[in-house]
């Protein structure tokens, strides 16, 4: 299978740009020491694309997005924070 993937390219004075797949849904949970990543295909995609994304030449160490349940995860879901280091 072959699935490509359009990442938007990084500009500093306008910011990440979020490119999600129609239909996502991503749901994050931490309960002891473990996190669960629970996703269908499009949320899969659209976390690929945002990995791809944030490792851009362009964008610099310490950037970094964050994602909760009013900013699109699921409702109930912890947070995340993805940093490029």
């Amino acid at each position: 299978m072959e699935i490509k993937l359009e990442v938007p390219e990084y500009d500093p004075n306008e910011g990440f740009k979020y490119k999600w797949v129609k239909g996502f849904e991503i749901e994050i949970k931490v309960e002891k020491d473990t996190i669960f990543f629970k996703a269908n295909k499009e949320g899969l995609i659209s976390m690929a694309n945002h990995f791809m994304n944030i490792a851009q030449d362009t964008i610099p160490a310490g950037y970094h997005i964050h994602l909760d349940d009013y900013n699109s995860l699921e409702e109930g879901s912890s947070p995340i924070i993805i940093q490029k280091s």
